[in-house]
């Protein structure tokens, strides 16, 4: 995959006191020191055209993500795809954005067959999963059928990537921690406006749900692991 010029990736970070934390806690520094490619999932949240094509951000973390997919596809994992559905207009929405904001919101999925929806650069494989979901989070309990999918393929980890970091990602990592899943946010594959957002949830999600790792460090999990449990 050609790497975009007009691409930019955040200086990401967690702070050593935090990591120092964590390691009194509980002896190590990250929670999940292994996984299983068979029994994990790489989520890619909202990657459309209405999100990446404004943000440099956005467009840096796409080779990550290619890599990332690829990799944990040879190996026996699942790779899910995650879209904005298009809903209904609500006045609450309306209420909080603004009209014209909310409208903007609600079909920033665009329109189509969601295989077509995905940012230019990606594949949808056989194997995948292609879903899309109706709230920020794509692990809210009846409003995306994620987590019901993942389940029937016995998946326990899952990678979280792409964007908006701060929202929809941070979301999704919330929940799918809450639902009982192994967390990894993978933090130079998210993307968010400014690196002070994206670095305040990676604070926020190593601290409470879940680890924090950069790509190369979970492509090292990924093949040092065996394909199934």
């Amino acid at each position: 995959m050609l790497e975009d010029s007009g691409a930019s990736q955040h200086a990401w970070r967690i702070e050593s006191r935090e990591y120092a934390r964590q390691e009194r806690r509980r002896g190590r520094r990250f929670a999940f020191t292994h996984l299983v490619p068979a029994r994990t999932a790489l989520v890619v949240v909202d990657m459309v055209p209405f999100f990446v094509s404004e943000n440099p951000y956005c467009r840096g973390i796409v080779p990550n993500i290619a890599r990332l997919a690829d990799a944990l596809r040879a190996a026996g994992g699942t790779v899910a795809w995650v879209l904005p559905e298009v809903g209904e207009r609500t006045a609450v929405a309306d209420e909080f954005f603004g009209p014209e904001v909310a409208e903007s919101y609600r079909t920033s999925g665009g329109t189509g067959p969601p295989v077509e929806r995905l940012w230019q650069d990606f594949t949808v494989q056989p194997g995948d999963l292609l879903v899309e979901k109706s709230a920020a989070s794509a692990f809210f309990p009846g409003r995306c059928p994620l987590p019901e999918l993942l389940k029937d393929r016995r998946i326990d980890t899952v990678l979280i990537t792409s964007t908006v970091t701060n929202v929809c990602c941070e979301s999704s990592a919330r929940d799918a921690s809450t639902l009982g899943f192994r967390v990894i946010m993978v933090a130079d594959a998210n993307a968010a406006r400014r690196d002070q957002d994206h670095n305040a949830t990676l604070y926020t999600i190593y601290r409470s749900f879940g680890d924090v790792r950069p790509t190369s460090e979970v492509l090292d999990l990924i093949h040092s692991q065996p394909r199934s449990c």
